[in-house]
């Protein structure tokens, strides 16, 4: 809920900036850091950036750790214009008013946002299911602790993955009436399980080989990309059900040997997995 409320503030100076500071949406591209903040406070006006000189601009790019040589460039060409592009002398001053007023109220935010992480970090490390969340690969310390929330809630169903991946909204709904047959997306699940889910699932398979080759496989088939993470999402939920039933954690070594031992058609399409098997 706090990031919702930055992003729609972030909006908000977005605006106020297009309507007199146009220089600044150009010169910076992510709105969600701080440091692009702190352009604002320094140089609230075009003609403030101006007047400053490109000494200063130079000093704030460096104490910001803006150190990409050709983009800072890029901005210096920036900022010596941006006195041509800007609104009239009145709607800059009501405007550059909105906006730092907007930036101290991100800053304050962002304050909050920190100490709500590190109260879940903590919460996270002391749980018992730690490891097991953890050691999902791309999970990371804002997914995996997401995951546990919503899926240790839901240990009784570790033994009926199938339930587990309708709640999900992972499974879809088929109807079947005489000769129609129609299978669409399941839309009654816990919706926020879903979108933790497709995050984690998408990023997971920049992490492990099989699921890439799951993914792009359905992609192959003609699947569009949402379709695919559900393909995929249902098969580790599957993975997450045992996990939690046994109370262990994910090994990429057990799921080689697993899928050896069943001959997935997975190893068909990694020969690199299936050596792993082999040795295994």
């Amino acid at each position: 809920m706090l990031i919702e409320q930055r992003m729609a503030l972030v909006n908000q100076l977005q605006q106020a900036l297009y309507e007199y500071y146009p220089a600044a949406l150009e010169a910076f591209d992510d709105w969600c850091l701080p440091s692009v903040w702190a352009f604002v406070q320094r140089f609230p006006t075009p003609q403030a950036l101006v007047k400053a000189g490109q000494r200063q601009w130079e000093k704030f790019l460096h104490a910001q750790r803006f150190f990409s040589a050709a983009m800072n460039q890029k901005r210096l060409a920036i900022f010596a214009r941006s006195d041509q592009f800007c609104g009239p002398e009145s709607v800059t001053a009501a405007k550059s008013a909105l906006a730092v007023a907007l930036v101290k109220l991100l800053h304050t935010l962002e304050r909050q946002l920190t100490a709500y992480r590190k109260l879940i970090d903590e919460c996270f490390q002391s749980h018992p299911a730690h490891d097991l969340f953890k050691s999902l690969p791309g999970a990371g310390p804002k997914l995996a602790p997401r995951l546990l929330g919503e899926l240790v809630a839901l240990q009784a169903l570790a033994d009926q993955p199938q339930t587990l991946q309708c709640l999900a909204g992972m499974a879809p709904v088929r109807y079947q009436s005489g000769k129609v047959s129609v299978v669409y997306v399941r839309r009654q699940c816990n919706r926020f399980l879903r979108h933790t889910l497709h995050l984690w699932v998408d990023t997971s398979r920049h992490h492990c080989d099989w699921a890439r080759i799951y993914y792009e496989a359905h992609r192959k088939k003609g699947q569009s990309h949402a379709c695919a993470i559900r393909c995929l999402g249902m098969r580790w939920l599957k993975i997450l059900a045992a996990m939690v039933r046994t109370q262990t954690p994910y090994d990429p070594a057990l799921h080689a040997r697993n899928q050896l031992h069943h001959g997935s058609w997975i190893l068909q399409l990694n020969p690199v997995s299936q050596g792993q098997g082999d040795v295994s």
